[in-house]
């Protein structure tokens, strides 16, 4: 079974930047798209960004130009580089496989305060 860690979250400046870290167990890691997706208080879970086993990358409209994701296989793991925060960006941020198929990890809460 696959083991999803998520870290890397905190408390930033709107405008701030942070870098989250997803560290998967397993050997199949390298042959999933894996996606980042975020949770806001009272609202649904939802994708921010998904990359092929390739490295091909997909936004949702609201981080393109601010958020990139990169894997690094040898390592199974996958990151989230967010840049201009925004206030709206704050939630539990965690990481899957896209689509989703794992139990999902703990996430790392992301605060952007204005």
């Amino acid at each position: 079974q696959v083991q999803l860690v998520e870290s890397g979250g905190g408390l930033v400046q709107a405008g701030g930047s942070l870098r989250l870290s997803c560290a998967a167990s397993g050997s199949s890691f390298s042959i999933k798209a894996m996606g980042w997706y975020r949770q806001a208080p009272g609202k649904q879970r939802e994708l921010v960004a998904f990359i092929s086993s390739v490295g091909r990358t997909n936004y949702a409209g609201a981080v393109t130009g601010r958020f990139t994701i990169s894997r690094d296989n040898a390592k199974n793991t996958v990151y989230l580089q967010m840049n201009s925060l925004k206030s709206e960006d704050t939630a539990v941020y965690y990481c899957n496989s896209w689509p989703s198929e794992y139990v999902w990890g703990q996430g790392t809460q992301v605060t952007v305060s204005s």
